[in-house]
């Protein structure tokens, strides 16, 4: 699956992402606007969609001007699973967040990066994983929970995990390593504190 495109998973047409961008804003949108961020498809075609969505009643539609106004009609039955499919970013996070906070050896610090994170996945990409465990951690126990971990976030998405792992003497260590700046840059956190990993990789560096 695609966490930009999360719609795409039932339909990977233009009509997924236009109502993705609506479901995520409780702002109306003309078809400029929406073509601004939609900007691989033609603002013609997303006009077509915003009338056939309007049709179908998920799309309200307000002349405003010399323009057409666009929000998401919270009250439409189908509004509900259209919510839960735009935000499924969120969801995934939250149970990554929910599984690792029940594991018999912590996690110093976890987090998800590279494209999964940057919101530039295709169906292809790998859902990275960014784990700190204790220098001390019990190896076996440690290595069975992020093999469930891998496996179960591979289940979810049906995307492989990539788990990326590191003690917290190899984390300082390891300070200048590229990747290490690509979690500082984009890594939404699911364990731990971002302020640890930020002052545990500036102060190596520095």
């Amino acid at each position: 699956m695609e966490l930009n495109r999360p719609l795409a998973t039932i339909t990977p047409t233009l009509d997924g992402d236009v109502l993705v961008l609506l479901a995520r804003h409780e702002v109306s949108f003309t078809s400029g606007q929406l073509h601004r961020v939609l900007n691989r498809y033609s603002e013609a075609g997303i006009r077509k969609v915003l009338v056939r969505l309007s049709g179908q009643g998920i799309v309200l539609r307000e002349r405003v001007g010399n323009a057409y106004s666009h929000r998401l009609n919270q009250d439409h039955l189908a509004a509900p699973a259209i919510t839960e499919l735009a935000n499924l970013q969120r969801t995934l996070l939250s149970r990554i967040e929910e599984r690792i906070a029940s594991w018999m050896v912590p996690a110093v610090y976890a987090a998800v990066f590279g494209s999964a994170a940057r919101g530039s996945m295709n169906a292809d990409s790998d859902i990275d994983l960014f784990l700190v465990r204790d220098d001390d951690t019990l190896y076996d126990i440690w290595d069975e929970q992020v093999g469930t971990l891998a496996s179960d976030v591979t289940r979810w998405t049906g995307n492989d995990a990539r788990p990326l792992e590191y003690s917290r003497g190899e984390l300082a260590g390891a300070c200048t390593e590229p990747v290490l700046r690509e979690v500082l840059a984009d890594a939404l956190t699911v364990a731990g504190s971002r302020a640890w990993l930020n002052r545990q990789l500036r102060m190596q560096a520095g």
